[in-house]
């Protein structure tokens, strides 16, 4: 995709099996392996939603940075929040039609949060990106819930796909709401010197 190359400290694992962060990540052109287990998020509190998404991405990843301790474990956590009410991935279609109905002509905001593991340490952040919805109609809504595309997506619609059609205006990372604030990650595996230009990968 580009000429400069890049490479990692340490070899690269995705804690996730979401094809959109798998996208996001790939960004990057750098090798990495995609490792998940099943977490049980219901009882991951936080006193913000900033502090809540970080908290899951944590609880995602640590069992893999448990078992893979020589290599460079990113995971992550996107909830959608409307008035400080947090929209989930819809359990069915009635709930996904509630969300969008709820969406309609309103800003909520969209967070993630991501945690970097390596070297035994954790460094986490979280991003956030607010999205106004146009006024939507239910013959449109119904149609969409009926597609079947937001069925596994926070808030129940994915931006990258059909949904982005709801979307009047973003402030904020457009990949964030897709699920992987990429830029920053960059920056912060940058920051944190696990990310360079060229570099061999330590075996």
């Amino acid at each position: 995709m580009f000429d400069i190359k890049l490479t990692t400290k340490k070899p690269l694992i995705l804690a996730s099996a979401s094809p959109r962060r798998f996208e996001l990540l790939s960004l990057l052109e750098v090798p990495f392996k995609v490792k998940t287990i099943e977490v049980d998020e219901s009882n991951i509190l936080g006193a913000t939603p900033g502090e809540k998404v970080c908290n899951t991405a944590m609880a995602k990843g640590l069992p893999i940075a448990e078992k893979y301790q020589d290599a460079i474990v990113i995971s992550a956590d996107t909830i959608v929040f409307l008035n400080e009410d947090p929209l989930y991935k819809p359990i069915d279609n009635k709930v996904a039609t509630q969300y969008l109905k709820r969406l309609s002509g309103n800003i909520h905001t969209v967070y993630t949060g991501v945690s970097i593991f390596y070297s035994g340490k954790c460094h986490t952040f979280f991003e956030q990106t607010n999205v106004q919805f146009y006024p939507l109609t239910e013959e449109w809504i119904k149609c969409y819930v009926e597609s079947g595309e937001g069925a596994d997506k926070a808030g129940g619609y994915g931006i990258q796909g059909a949904g982005g059609f709801f979307v009047e205006k973003i402030v904020g990372d457009y990949h964030n709401v897709v699920g992987l604030p990429i830029g920053k990650l960059f920056k912060e595996l940058q920051s944190l010197g696990l990310l360079s230009f060229g570099d061999e990968v330590e075996s």
